[in-house]
């Protein structure tokens, strides 16, 4: 190290100051960093291809702690976009708008704003990690924000307790703000820059993602059974400011309880070529003062524009906020009053063959309804991986399709999505892939911009992650 400072010391002449002081700052920073990032994360999920259809980290003992160390590591992703989108609304004015608001904005072939994240992970201690992540940059928040922490805790030795050391081997416990485990689609979904878990280009529909402050307990067993029970503050914005709204549907001022939410499954490599797993997870929240499960996403929708007018879009919403937002073509049933809703989840996995299929069940209200509303959701995703044991290429279906009521409407309202998707790993930290997709809308009433909806077309997207 001394040696290579001296002759670049040497080259300093005048002209080369400021290029070779870089270089050596260059230079020194990425050995400082090497060092600090030596080391595997203790029960940890890859940010890479490796992390693909791993859920709930695993007890599995494989790496060893020697040190403290960190891992600095991104998402960075870049997607192109020629969507075309329809509908067949009344046309309609609105006070302080140019024009039809009921028209979709026209689209045209481009690309969209890339997306990215960083993820910070720090091994602290035999058994206990640490992480941060922050969106620098998307959609919906287009400057840093950071998505939260969390501390999982797999060992605690520092408790001097045999008895506790025995039982930590089945255990797990995880504190902080992070994504409420609720169902097992948050871990195949696109979370701003991070795609590489996503064999498609968008989330489900209605999406059920959301940051909430809180702890989980997980129990393992080697038979493959586990279980979680969670308790969080219900938001993702907390607030120590005391309600000033009344329940509708109690009569009483509003509290801002606790939420609940749990996990049963079994998830086991019953041979060496077939996986089974399935799970059902409930989530429940009686008093909120904004529940964001369907509606916690920072980063936005990976669709740009679909299903909006211009004028709109830029400026007030409309009275119906479920048309306007940076979440294009997902749905968001309005829960954030009480929300209590149920998840079933399956993966089969048969060499390359993989199916995911998802059932859902919620119900809930806003703070000014008396009575709970319903949203019903299913989806199918049909993967094929090849070739055999690298699974470098892949080739799939999903199957979407939401019924809802909402607030305010006379009947139910549908949409329904099918998605076509191909992709292909140049590495298992670099990422291309394509889709085409067909979205529809139905049962809106003639005065609602989506009714008549429809908006179809394909998406490429490169993604890298490490």
């Amino acid at each position: 190290m001394e040696n290579f400072i001296e002759k670049m010391r040497s080259l300093n002449t005048f002209g080369k100051p400021l290029l070779i002081s870089s270089l050596m700052i260059v230079f020194v920073a990425t050995g400082f960093s090497a060092m600090a990032q030596q080391g595997e994360m203790q029960y940890f999920r890859p940010n890479d291809k490796r992390g693909i259809n791993v859920f709930e980290t695993t007890k599995n003992d494989t790496t060893s702690f020697y040190k403290l160390h960190v891992k600095v590591g991104g998402n960075f992703e870049q997607s192109f976009q020629s969507l075309k989108d329809k509908n067949t609304a009344t046309p309609m004015t609105e006070a302080g708008f140019n024009g039809n608001v009921n028209s979709v904005e026209a689209l045209t072939p481009g690309f969209d704003l890339a997306a990215a994240n960083l993820n910070i992970d720090a091994q602290l201690a035999d058994g206990i990690r640490v992480n941060l992540t922050t969106y620098l940059a998307s959609r919906h928040h287009e400057d840093t924000w950071v998505k939260g922490g969390y501390i999982q805790f797999d060992k605690l030795l520092f408790m001097h307790s045999a008895l506790i050391d025995h039982l930590m081997k089945s255990f797990t416990i995880k504190i902080g703000q992070f994504d409420v485990d609720y169902g097992d689609q948050h871990y195949r979904r696109t979370d701003g820059g991070n795609t590489i878990y996503n064999p498609f280009i968008e989330n489900y529909i209605m999406d059920e993602f959301a940051t909430e402050i809180g702890g989980e307990l997980y129990y393992h067993d080697k038979s493959g059974l586990f279980a979680m029970g969670g308790v969080t503050n219900g938001e993702l914005d907390p607030t120590a400011i005391a309600a000033t709204k009344e329940d509708s549907a109690t009569g009483q001022m509003n509290h801002y309880a606790a939420a609940f939410h749990g996990k049963l499954g079994y998830d086991k490599q019953l041979t060496k070529d077939f996986r089974f797993r399935l799970t059902g997870s409930v989530y429940t929240d009686h008093s909120a003062n904004s529940n964001t499960l369907f509606g916690g996403d920072r980063t936005g929708s990976h669709y740009f524009y679909v299903m909006e007018n211009a004028a709109i879009a830029k400026g007030t919403v409309l009275s119906d906020e479920n048309d306007y937002s940076p979440f294009s073509g997902r749905l968001n049933p309005g829960f954030s009053e009480e929300v209590n809703t149920y998840m079933a989840n399956t993966l089969l996995k048969y060499k390359g063959l993989e199916f995911f299929g998802t059932y859902e069940n919620a119900r809930g209200r806003t703070i000014t309804e008396v009575s709970q509303r319903k949203a019903t959701q299913y989806a199918a995703d049909v993967i094929y991986r090849f070739p055999a044991e690298k699974e470098n290429f892949w080739v799939g279906f999903r199957y979407n399709t939401v019924t809802a009521a909402l607030q305010g409407y006379a009947s139910n309202i549908t949409i329904q999505r099918e998605a076509a998707s191909a992709g292909w790993f140049l590495t298992r930290n670099i990422m291309l892939k394509a889709e085409y997709m067909n979205q529809v809308y139905m049962g809106y009433p003639a005065s609602n911009i989506l009714n008549g909806g429809k908006f179809y077309g394909y998406v490429m997207e490169a993604s890298i992650a490490f």
